[in-house]
This record gives structure tokens, C-alpha cells and sequence, in this order.
């Protein structure tokens, strides 16, 4: 199973700004989509945002539309989760993951590989 590695969490105040990045270590494969999503603590893990890797199309959990944009770079296989505008409760551990079965999915069923993670708390 490939591993991907997030990098650029870190503690911001609200209304600020943090990108993440998200890339496989090691060998590749033909994924179909890449997503993100997120825990807080004493909550599930769900899903924030997802990239059709053929296309490029994004798609958002309505509660990060208009302030989080995911991207993707097809040299680098990297996938990116820009985030504005940052709020409290978008507190939490941010999960890159991809799906080599699925153009898009909104579960986590649908995705093969993960991340560690990395942390992203927004003081407010």
C-alpha cells in the first residue's frame, strides 16, 4: 500500500489562512481522485474535500465551500488543500487520502491509501 505523507498544519488564529500538501512516498498509483479529511477530537472522521485526478474537478463539503480550494499537481502526483478564512471548529487532524476505484468520493470507504496526518488548530 503506498504511503502519503502530509506536511503544513500548524496553529493559526481564525480567520487566517494554512495550506496543505499531500504526497505518496514511494511509488504511485493510477489514482482516480485524491481527498482530504478531517477528525476532531471525539468526532468521526469526515470528509472535507476530494479532486477527480482526470480533470481536475473539486468537490466540497458544504461547510468549506468558498473558503477551501483543492488542487492538484500532476508532475509532482501532490495534492494541495488551500484553507481560508479558518474558523475554530475547523479544528483537527487533516487525513490526505486517494482512491484508485473511484472518480470521486464523499467516504473513506472509497479511498485505498492514507496519510498520518498532520494538525491544524485555529485559536480563536
Amino acid at each position: 500500500q503506498v504511503q502519503l505523507v502530509e506536511s503544513g498544519g500548524g496553529l493559526v488564529q481564525a480567520g487566517g489562512s494554512l495550506t496543505l500538501s499531500c504526497a505518496p512516498s514511494g511509488r504511485t498509483r493510477d489514482w482516480r481522485a485524491m481527498g482530504w479529511f478531517r477528525q476532531a477530537p471525539g468526532k468521526a472522521r469526515e470528509f472535507v474535500a476530494g479532486i477527480r485526478w482526470r480533470g481536475g474537478t473539486p468537490y466540497y463539503d458544504d461547510s468549506v465551500k468558498g473558503r477551501f480550494t483543492i488542487s492538484r499537481d500532476d508532475a509532482k502526483v501532490t495534492v494541495y488543500l488551500q484553507m481560508n478564512s479558518l474558523k475554530p471548529e475547523d479544528t483537527g487532524v487533516y487525513y490526505c487520502a486517494a482512491s484508485s476505484r473511484y472518480d470521486n468520493s464523499w467516504y473513506a470507504q472509497g479511498y485505498d491509501s492514507w496519510g498520518q496526518g498532520t494538525q491544524v488548530t485555529v485559536s480563536s
